[in-house]
């Protein structure tokens, strides 16, 4: 399985954007870049660790049909 990236767009319902490898904040009225380090590192790790769990899910899913698929009658 290959390491996790954020992907490009807004975070999980939050009012921040990545595009371009840079963080903006958004609004309504517009957006701003992030440019606190702190803030941005914080954001970084959030959508690796987002990234990382949409993964395991999907990788979860593909287990999931794969057990179905061997065992039609769903018998465990």
């Amino acid at each position: 399985m290959s390491a996790p990236t954020p992907q490009q767009g807004r975070l999980a319902h939050a009012p921040v954007v990545l595009r371009g490898g840079r963080w903006w904040l958004d609004s309504g009225a517009g957006s701003v870049p992030a440019s606190d380090p702190a803030f941005t590192a914080v954001l970084d790790d959030f959508a690796l660790s987002m990234a990382a769990a949409d993964q395991a899910v999907a990788h979860l899913l593909i287990r999931q049909d794969e057990a179905s698929s061997v065992d039609p009658g769903g018998r465990r």
